[in-house]
Protein backbone atom coordinates (compact mmCIF):
# COMPACT_ATOMS: atom_id res chain seq x y z
CA UNK A 1 0.00 0.00 0.00
CA UNK A 2 1.28 3.48 -0.91
CA UNK A 3 2.15 5.63 2.11
CA UNK A 4 0.13 8.83 2.39
CA UNK A 5 1.51 11.79 4.32
CA UNK A 6 -0.11 15.09 5.21
CA UNK A 7 1.66 18.42 5.50
CA UNK A 8 0.96 22.14 5.43
CA UNK A 9 2.54 24.66 3.03
CA UNK A 10 2.43 28.36 3.92
CA UNK A 11 1.61 29.66 0.43
CA UNK A 12 0.70 33.16 1.58
CA UNK A 13 1.37 34.80 4.98
CA UNK A 14 -2.27 34.29 5.99
CA UNK A 15 -2.98 31.15 3.99
CA UNK A 16 -1.64 27.71 4.91
CA UNK A 17 -2.62 24.94 2.49
CA UNK A 18 -3.03 21.42 3.85
CA UNK A 19 -2.28 18.64 1.38
CA UNK A 20 -1.71 14.94 1.23
CA UNK A 21 1.18 13.42 -0.70
CA UNK A 22 1.58 9.86 -1.95
CA UNK A 23 3.67 7.93 -4.44
CA UNK A 24 6.71 8.89 -6.49
CA UNK A 25 7.37 9.91 -10.06
CA UNK A 26 6.01 12.72 -12.25
CA UNK A 27 3.95 15.18 -10.18
CA UNK A 28 0.16 15.35 -10.15
CA UNK A 29 -2.15 17.82 -8.44
CA UNK A 30 -5.66 16.43 -7.82
CA UNK A 31 -8.35 19.03 -7.11
CA UNK A 32 -11.62 18.15 -5.42
CA UNK A 33 -15.11 19.52 -5.93
CA UNK A 34 -17.71 20.70 -3.46
CA UNK A 35 -17.82 17.39 -1.62
CA UNK A 36 -14.23 17.75 -0.44
CA UNK A 37 -11.05 15.67 -0.80
CA UNK A 38 -12.84 12.38 -0.18
CA UNK A 39 -14.51 12.69 -3.60
CA UNK A 40 -11.15 12.46 -5.42
CA UNK A 41 -9.33 10.10 -3.04
CA UNK A 42 -9.68 7.18 -5.44
CA UNK A 43 -8.04 9.19 -8.25
CA UNK A 44 -5.09 9.97 -6.00
CA UNK A 45 -4.78 6.34 -4.93
CA UNK A 46 -4.82 5.15 -8.52
CA UNK A 47 -2.26 7.64 -9.82
CA UNK A 48 0.04 7.21 -6.82
CA UNK A 49 1.00 3.82 -8.19
CA UNK A 50 3.15 5.52 -10.84
CA UNK A 51 3.25 9.21 -9.89
CA UNK A 52 3.80 11.65 -7.03
CA UNK A 53 0.31 12.84 -6.14
CA UNK A 54 -0.59 15.95 -4.18
CA UNK A 55 -4.18 16.51 -3.07
CA UNK A 56 -4.75 19.90 -1.44
CA UNK A 57 -7.78 20.81 0.64
CA UNK A 58 -9.29 23.99 -0.75
CA UNK A 59 -9.43 27.04 1.56
CA UNK A 60 -12.68 26.87 3.52
CA UNK A 61 -13.19 23.11 3.17
CA UNK A 62 -13.04 20.67 6.09
CA UNK A 63 -12.38 23.55 8.47
CA UNK A 64 -9.37 24.89 6.52
CA UNK A 65 -8.55 28.60 6.69
CA UNK A 66 -10.11 30.86 4.05
CA UNK A 67 -8.88 34.47 4.33
CA UNK A 68 -11.41 37.21 3.70
CA UNK A 69 -9.74 38.26 0.44
CA UNK A 70 -10.16 34.80 -1.10
CA UNK A 71 -13.63 35.08 -2.63
CA UNK A 72 -13.33 33.77 -6.19
CA UNK A 73 -12.32 30.58 -7.96
CA UNK A 74 -9.65 32.65 -9.71
CA UNK A 75 -8.14 33.41 -6.29
CA UNK A 76 -7.87 29.70 -5.51
CA UNK A 77 -6.26 29.04 -8.89
CA UNK A 78 -3.67 31.77 -8.31
CA UNK A 79 -2.85 30.32 -4.89
CA UNK A 80 -2.36 26.86 -6.39
CA UNK A 81 -0.06 28.18 -9.12
CA UNK A 82 1.99 29.66 -6.27
CA UNK A 83 1.80 26.24 -4.58
CA UNK A 84 3.46 24.65 -7.61
CA UNK A 85 6.32 27.13 -7.23
CA UNK A 86 6.55 26.52 -3.48
CA UNK A 87 6.80 22.77 -4.10
CA UNK A 88 9.18 23.36 -7.04
CA UNK A 89 7.14 21.14 -9.35
CA UNK A 90 7.56 20.96 -13.12
CA UNK A 91 5.93 18.89 -15.87
CA UNK A 92 2.77 18.77 -13.76
CA UNK A 93 -0.48 16.97 -14.53
CA UNK A 94 -3.51 18.70 -12.99
CA UNK A 95 -6.70 16.68 -12.51
CA UNK A 96 -9.85 18.50 -11.40
CA UNK A 97 -13.32 17.18 -10.57
CA UNK A 98 -16.39 19.45 -10.75
CA UNK A 99 -15.42 22.79 -9.17
CA UNK A 100 -11.89 21.39 -8.99
CA UNK A 101 -11.98 21.23 -12.78
CA UNK A 102 -12.86 24.91 -12.92
CA UNK A 103 -9.89 25.67 -10.66
CA UNK A 104 -7.68 23.44 -12.83
CA UNK A 105 -8.67 25.26 -16.02
CA UNK A 106 -7.94 28.64 -14.44
CA UNK A 107 -4.58 27.31 -13.25
CA UNK A 108 -3.67 26.21 -16.76
CA UNK A 109 -4.56 29.62 -18.15
CA UNK A 110 -2.47 31.41 -15.54
CA UNK A 111 0.50 29.07 -15.86
CA UNK A 112 0.64 29.22 -19.65
CA UNK A 113 2.37 25.84 -20.01
CA UNK A 114 5.27 26.80 -17.78
CA UNK A 115 4.85 24.15 -15.08
CA UNK A 116 1.51 22.52 -16.02
CA UNK A 117 1.88 20.24 -19.05
CA UNK A 118 -1.34 18.18 -19.06
CA UNK A 119 -4.88 18.72 -17.86
CA UNK A 120 -7.78 16.41 -17.02
CA UNK A 121 -11.21 17.90 -16.37
CA UNK A 122 -13.81 15.54 -14.89
CA UNK A 123 -17.42 16.80 -15.07
CA UNK A 124 -16.02 20.29 -14.68
CA UNK A 125 -18.19 23.34 -14.10
CA UNK A 126 -17.15 26.96 -14.59
CA UNK A 127 -18.50 27.99 -17.99
CA UNK A 128 -21.86 29.19 -19.24
CA UNK A 129 -23.34 27.08 -22.05
CA UNK A 130 -26.55 28.34 -23.70
CA UNK A 131 -29.34 25.81 -23.25
CA UNK A 132 -27.34 23.75 -20.75
CA UNK A 133 -27.83 25.33 -17.31
CA UNK A 134 -25.97 23.94 -14.33
CA UNK A 135 -28.33 22.43 -11.78
CA UNK A 136 -28.83 24.61 -8.70
CA UNK A 137 -26.99 22.42 -6.23
CA UNK A 138 -27.83 24.67 -3.29
CA UNK A 139 -31.55 24.11 -3.87
CA UNK A 140 -31.30 20.31 -3.66
CA UNK A 141 -32.01 18.25 -0.58
CA UNK A 142 -30.04 15.07 0.12
CA UNK A 143 -32.34 12.98 -2.04
CA UNK A 144 -32.03 15.47 -4.90
CA UNK A 145 -28.24 15.55 -4.63
CA UNK A 146 -28.14 11.77 -5.06
CA UNK A 147 -30.70 11.79 -7.88
CA UNK A 148 -29.01 14.46 -9.98
CA UNK A 149 -25.38 13.59 -9.19
CA UNK A 150 -25.41 9.83 -9.81
CA UNK A 151 -26.55 7.34 -12.42
CA UNK A 152 -27.78 5.17 -9.57
CA UNK A 153 -29.01 7.72 -7.04
CA UNK A 154 -30.54 5.17 -4.72
CA UNK A 155 -27.21 3.43 -4.26
CA UNK A 156 -25.47 6.65 -3.18
CA UNK A 157 -28.23 8.35 -1.21
CA UNK A 158 -27.24 9.04 2.40
CA UNK A 159 -29.94 9.87 4.93
CA UNK A 160 -28.76 13.05 6.72
CA UNK A 161 -30.13 11.73 10.02
CA UNK A 162 -27.48 8.98 9.95
CA UNK A 163 -24.54 11.39 9.59
CA UNK A 164 -22.69 12.30 12.83
CA UNK A 165 -23.16 15.95 13.89
CA UNK A 166 -19.48 16.84 13.45
CA UNK A 167 -19.54 15.58 9.85
CA UNK A 168 -22.73 17.51 9.15
CA UNK A 169 -21.06 20.65 10.48
CA UNK A 170 -18.09 20.13 8.13
CA UNK A 171 -20.44 19.61 5.18
CA UNK A 172 -22.28 22.81 5.99
CA UNK A 173 -18.97 24.64 6.17
CA UNK A 174 -17.96 23.21 2.79
CA UNK A 175 -21.20 24.40 1.22
CA UNK A 176 -20.74 27.83 2.76
CA UNK A 177 -17.26 28.08 1.21
CA UNK A 178 -18.61 26.88 -2.14
CA UNK A 179 -21.34 29.53 -2.05
CA UNK A 180 -18.78 32.29 -1.43
CA UNK A 181 -16.44 31.16 -4.21
CA UNK A 182 -18.95 30.03 -6.84
CA UNK A 183 -22.41 31.18 -5.83
CA UNK A 184 -22.63 34.47 -7.74
CA UNK A 185 -22.59 34.19 -10.69
CA UNK A 186 -23.70 30.65 -10.08
CA UNK A 187 -20.99 28.07 -10.81
CA UNK A 188 -19.45 29.91 -13.75
CA UNK A 189 -17.34 32.78 -15.00
CA UNK A 190 -19.02 34.42 -18.01
CA UNK A 191 -15.61 34.87 -19.68
CA UNK A 192 -14.19 31.39 -19.14
CA UNK A 193 -15.65 29.59 -22.15
CA UNK A 194 -13.99 32.11 -24.47
CA UNK A 195 -10.72 32.04 -22.54
CA UNK A 196 -10.48 28.24 -22.73
CA UNK A 197 -9.29 28.78 -26.29
CA UNK A 198 -5.97 29.86 -24.76
CA UNK A 199 -5.36 26.49 -23.10
CA UNK A 200 -2.38 25.14 -25.03
CA UNK A 201 -1.62 21.82 -23.31
CA UNK A 202 -3.00 18.32 -23.95
CA UNK A 203 -6.38 18.07 -22.26
CA UNK A 204 -8.82 15.27 -21.50
CA UNK A 205 -12.42 16.22 -20.75
CA UNK A 206 -14.05 13.20 -19.07
CA UNK A 207 -17.79 13.07 -18.37
CA UNK A 208 -20.37 10.81 -16.81
CA UNK A 209 -23.18 10.22 -19.31
CA UNK A 210 -25.83 10.45 -16.57
CA UNK A 211 -24.58 13.69 -15.00
CA UNK A 212 -27.59 15.92 -14.39
CA UNK A 213 -25.68 18.58 -12.48
CA UNK A 214 -23.84 19.52 -15.69
CA UNK A 215 -24.94 17.40 -18.64
CA UNK A 216 -22.73 15.60 -21.13
CA UNK A 217 -23.63 18.25 -23.73
CA UNK A 218 -22.23 20.82 -21.34
CA UNK A 219 -19.04 18.74 -21.24
CA UNK A 220 -18.90 18.61 -25.02
CA UNK A 221 -19.02 22.40 -25.09
CA UNK A 222 -16.12 22.57 -22.61
CA UNK A 223 -14.07 20.18 -24.76
CA UNK A 224 -14.92 22.03 -27.98
CA UNK A 225 -13.63 25.28 -26.47
CA UNK A 226 -10.16 23.83 -25.74
CA UNK A 227 -7.96 23.38 -28.82
CA UNK A 228 -7.26 19.69 -29.43
CA UNK A 229 -9.04 18.49 -26.29
CA UNK A 230 -10.12 14.86 -26.13
CA UNK A 231 -13.69 14.22 -24.94
CA UNK A 232 -14.65 10.87 -23.45
CA UNK A 233 -17.83 9.57 -21.87
CA UNK A 234 -18.03 7.23 -18.89
CA UNK A 235 -21.18 5.12 -19.20
CA UNK A 236 -23.58 4.61 -16.30
CA UNK A 237 -21.94 7.37 -14.28
CA UNK A 238 -23.02 10.79 -13.09
CA UNK A 239 -21.14 13.82 -11.79
CA UNK A 240 -18.49 11.75 -9.98
CA UNK A 241 -17.53 8.93 -12.36
CA UNK A 242 -14.42 8.20 -10.29
CA UNK A 243 -16.74 7.04 -7.52
CA UNK A 244 -19.50 5.41 -9.55
CA UNK A 245 -17.42 3.80 -12.32
CA UNK A 246 -13.78 3.88 -11.12
CA UNK A 247 -12.40 1.21 -13.48
CA UNK A 248 -13.75 2.93 -16.61
CA UNK A 249 -12.63 6.33 -15.32
CA UNK A 250 -9.08 5.18 -14.59
CA UNK A 251 -8.90 3.36 -17.93
CA UNK A 252 -9.71 6.62 -19.72
CA UNK A 253 -7.17 8.55 -17.63
CA UNK A 254 -4.44 5.98 -18.23
CA UNK A 255 -5.17 5.91 -21.96
CA UNK A 256 -4.84 9.69 -22.16
CA UNK A 257 -1.58 9.72 -20.20
CA UNK A 258 -0.07 6.98 -22.36
CA UNK A 259 -0.69 8.90 -25.59
CA UNK A 260 -0.27 12.58 -24.65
Amino acid sequence: MTTVTTRTIQVRPDLPISLTEAGSGPPVIVLHGGGGPVTVASIGEHLAGTRRVFTPTHPGWNGAVRPGWLTRIEDVASVYVDLLRALDLDDVLVVGSSVGGWIAAEMALRDGGNRIRRLILIDSVGVEVPGQPIRDFFALDARGVAEYSYHDGERFYVDPSTIPPEQLELRMGNMAALRVLAGDPYMHDPSLLRRLGDVSIPTLVLWGDSDRIATADYGRAVAAAIPGARFEIVSEAGHLPQIEQPEATFRAIDGFLSTS
